[in-house]
């Protein structure tokens, strides 16, 4: 037997003395209310798969709180019994680290979805973790405001789930990842206590930052149930442009051009090879070509202002400057034909996974070395396995390559999973030469867990063990994400 004792005056567990699964779930059932606590595999079956469809476990018990009163009981009492637990979004991550692993309690975070606070004046508000990310933006946009936190998966997300895991998206240039847009959180911690940090302060400077503990920390550290996140002044004027190249060196030497020509001003440049755009055409017969002409490489460019700006001249200067490298391009002339550029990026992400499985990686590289991680990796994977399809794009302003592999159609899974683990070495050992990450924005969860503990440094990982002791001593909180998953305490 053995006892530990958080710091503070945190409850004490004694696992010697666990309840079974059935006396833990009946003392749940009374701390939540009505029907908060689903325990049939129907009624749980959407809780049990993630957005890729790709990983999948079914959980003990699904708990749908609808406070952070709630949170806190709930966490107390698996503290106590002994119950490990993984907090829940909208499913949308890529790395696994929401699905419940056997035996674990999933925490749903989707009826805590209230914009608790919104001030115009302090551009900031404080919205719940379950609340949508498009509901969040489209109430600041209600006040004149952006939250600019903006990719694909905007409709289904969750903000909870976008703080654990420092979540990216095509603003990052501009704005920076999540982490730069927090100005407090409320966390329920693993023995249940709530540590309420939630502040609209853009200035405060007494001692550790806490906030930035639980933020990308995949809800290994506590469960974030509210956010306080900066806002910025809404856009009136938007402009995107389309532009084709000649080779992805010329993009980057765009990108050196656009930053100078448009300063802040800047709020996306997305690169797409020409492989993509044909994913694209393929899915969407219905689409032309976006340009006169094919050409090896493009560009989405987007810059946004407010004020008396004359941001379409600025754009058609910077463009009509740039002509000794831009082959051809075209800018919106309204935001429906915006939207329809952007459609152009957005049905390639959606459409890869059509036909099944397919590697994702999510890594990032100094700005300066894209062009050649994208080159190495290429020709890397293509030349060993000629039979998959390799597909490279990304957010070039913030050195983030997402770079895909699909394999042929009709591949045996034993063969695919060969594939895969292949070319994922291949990509990463040139991510490793030019000394970049592994993962940019997608997280490391269960699925980069390998990869990632391969590279961390020894100084790294002993603070990371730490820090993750202190707050969750017995691993009851996402355990086996991140960090290898400890055995220590046993469920029933």
């Amino acid at each position: 037997m053995f006892v530990v004792q958080p710091q503070d005056q945190g409850p004490q567990l004694t696992t010697s003395s666990s309840p079974t699964h059935a006396d833990a779930i009946a003392a749940l059932r009374d701390i939540l209310p009505g029907d908060a606590l689903l325990t049939g595999e129907e009624e749980m079956a959407r809780y049990s798969r993630d957005w890729s469809g790709d990983h999948f476990g079914r959980p003990l018990a699904v708990a749908r709180p609808r406070s952070v009163e709630e949170v806190s009981a709930l966490m107390r009492q698996c503290w106590q019994a002994g119950l490990r637990v993984v907090p829940q979004g909208g499913l949308t991550g890529l790395v696994g680290a929401a699905v419940a692993a056997p035996g674990e309690v999933v925490v749903s975070l989707e009826r805590m979805n209230a914009v608790r606070q919104i001030s115009p004046i302090d551009f900031a508000m404080v919205v719940e973790a379950g609340c949508i990310l498009e509901e969040a933006k489209n109430a600041a946009d209600a006040v004149d405001c952006l939250l600019p936190i903006t990719f694909g998966a905007q409709g289904t997300c969750r903000v909870g789930g976008n703080v654990s895991t420092n979540a990216g998206g095509f603003n990052v240039l501009r704005y920076g990842m999540t982490r730069d847009l927090v100005l407090g959180l409320e966390v329920v911690l693993a023995d249940g206590r709530v540590w309420n940090g939630l502040k609209v302060l853009r200035k405060d400077n007494r001692g550790y930052d806490l906030k930035q503990l639980f933020i990308g920390a995949e809800g290994t550290l506590g469960i974030v149930t509210a956010v306080a996140f900066k806002l910025f002044p809404k856009p009136t004027q938007v402009e995107t442009a389309l532009v084709g190249l000649a080779s992805v060196e010329d993009a980057m030497e765009l990108y050196a051009r656009a930053r100078r020509g448009c300063s802040d001003l800047l709020t996306a440049f997305e690169l797409i090879l020409r492989d993509g755009i044909e994913v694209t055409l393929r899915a969407r017969p219905d689409f032309p070509d976006p340009l006169s002409q094919v050409y090896p490489a493009y560009v989405l460019i987007e810059a946004a202002c407010g004020g008396t700006v004359d941001l379409r001249g600025l754009m058609e200067s910077f463009l009509g400057g740039a002509d000794d490298i831009i082959r051809d391009g075209v800018i919106a002339s309204s935001r429906t034909q915006s939207e329809r550029l952007w459609l152009y990026r957005e049905t390639m992400v959606e459409s890869q996974g059509r036909g099944g499985r397919y590697l994702r990686t999510d890594v990032s590289v100094p700005i300066s070395s894209i062009a050649d991680f994208i080159a190495q990796a290429l020709e890397a994977v293509r030349g060993r396995h000629p039979e998959a399809m390799a597909l490279a794009y990304g957010h070039v302003g913030d050195g983030n390559v997402h770079f895909n592999v699909i394999p042929p159609q009709g591949q045996e899974p034993v063969a695919m999973d060969a594939l895969f683990h292949s070319a994922e070495d291949l990509i990463f050992d040139v991510v490793d030469r030019l000394g970049g990450s592994i993962s940019a924005e997608h997280g490391i969860g269960r699925v980069k867990q390998h990869a990632f503990l391969e590279r961390i440094d020894p100084v790294s990982l002993d603070l990371a063990t730490r820090l993750k002791l202190a707050l969750d001593p017995t691993h009851i909180l996402s355990n086996g994400r991140i960090l290898p998953e400890d055995s220590r305490v046993q469920n029933g």
